[in-house]
């Protein structure tokens, strides 16, 4: 059963987005979904690598600027964010600029400025008794820090939020 936390992000999610702790973080998926064109659901899975919260408000996430998660943010502007790990599980609800910034030393990437509508917190009800998540999604190997890409990324993530 979710409940809502409100239209902005609490301080404890705003840390975990803000790659404060990146290290940490490394290796776990976060999947973000879109609306396609016939109205479904369309996932596609992040890194806390490519996610940055600027801010209670506003999450910036750098993707693939010719995919269809690209293309939809930019035709429907809606988009979910599902962190899912033992400790909390949270759906972040945003709305996308229309148009994606480009990406310095990453061409074929584009960097997307969501505003936060609306974050639910996921719990079990009373009746569904001690079930709880035990893992979140885990890729390996976790990236390094020092590649190009890597860098580049988190340059674009880290620009003044005035700037895209």
């Amino acid at each position: 059963m979710s409940r809502s936390l409100g239209p902005s992000l609490p301080a404890d999610l705003l840390a975990r987005l803000s790659q404060a702790e990146l290290v940490s973080h490394l290796g776990k998926a976060i999947p973000l979904i879109t609306l396609d064109a016939e109205g479904r659901p369309h996932p596609m899975l992040l890194s806390y690598l490519e996610v940055r919260a600027s801010g209670p408000r506003m999450i910036r996430i750098v993707i693939g600027a010719s995919t269809r998660s690209a293309r939809n943010l930019s035709e429907r502007r809606v988009a979910t964010l599902l962190l899912v790990e033992p400790e909390q599980t949270v759906y972040v609800k945003a709305r996308a600029q229309p148009e994606p910034a480009p990406v310095e030393d990453l061409p074929d990437c584009g960097l997307f400025v969501l505003e936060v509508e609306e974050v639910l917190e996921d719990a079990p009800a009373e009746w569904e008794g001690g079930l709880r998540i035990t893992g979140g999604l885990r890729y390996a190997p976790a990236p390094s820090l020092d590649e190009p890409w890597a860098r580049a990324t988190l340059k674009a993530l880290a620009s003044p939020p005035g700037r895209p």
